[in-house]
């Protein structure tokens, strides 16, 4: 049995019919998938609160924090429960002095110890590496240094602060993320690209078998 939860990435569009598919979900993922984190492009910020409105209601209700990508600003505005930053979004200081100490503050750190320790000594909650797979979301094209699991296991072995294994995750290719030490496993397409509830019930098989 692993402890390793499900982080669940929004696709771009959650318009339509999405806060169905959220909820539909999060009820097949209880006790699983204990963060999701909203990822929009290219609307502005009046726009994203409108979409994110619904979504955060259905992770409130339970109780699944609600993390906001790039934008601090936009996290601010939402009373998010934190946001996940990326190398160029902001420093977890900046984060932390907007958002309050509760805050969850995220931050990318690819194949990269160094950005890792960095992020932990400035305060982040938690370090994502990736991409371990090839990814629609998080591949930053074929020349991009690719992380092994190992990384993860050294992350866990010295430091408190949970690790995130994001980048192409599926039922199928997860086990070795979570044996290596992944606190969390951040899913896009693995979920949304099909059923949904088939497979969160697939990630929660193969993490517990």
């Amino acid at each position: 049995m692993s402890d390793t939860q499900l982080y669940l990435i929004s696709p771009l569009e959650v318009g339509g019919a999405f806060p169905d598919r959220l909820e539909r979900a999060l009820d097949a993922g209880e006790g699983l998938v204990t963060a999701f984190q909203f990822r929009v492009k290219g609307i502005d910020q009046h726009e994203a609160a409108r979409l994110a409105a619904p979504l955060m209601e259905i992770c409130a209700a339970r109780e699944v924090a609600f993390i906001v990508n790039d934008s601090i600003a936009l996290a601010k505005r939402l009373k998010a429960d934190g946001v996940h930053l990326g190398q160029g979004d902001g420093s977890p200081k900046e984060a932390r002095e907007a958002l309050g100490r509760e805050a969850q503050i995220g931050v990318t750190c690819h194949a990269s110890k160094h950005l890792a320790m960095e992020a932990g000594e400035a305060g982040a909650d938690y370090v994502a590496f990736g991409a371990f797979y090839p990814s629609a979301t998080k591949d930053k094209g074929p020349d991009a240094e690719r992380p092994e699991p190992e990384l993860l296991s050294w992350w866990a072995r010295l430091f408190e602060i949970p690790c995130v294994a994001i980048g192409g995750i599926t039922p199928e290719n997860c086990r070795p993320l979570a044996e290596a030490g992944a606190d969390f496993l951040a899913v896009s397409g693995g979920v949304w690209n099909g059923d949904e509830v088939k497979a969160v019930e697939a990630f929660r098989e193969a993490l517990t078998r």
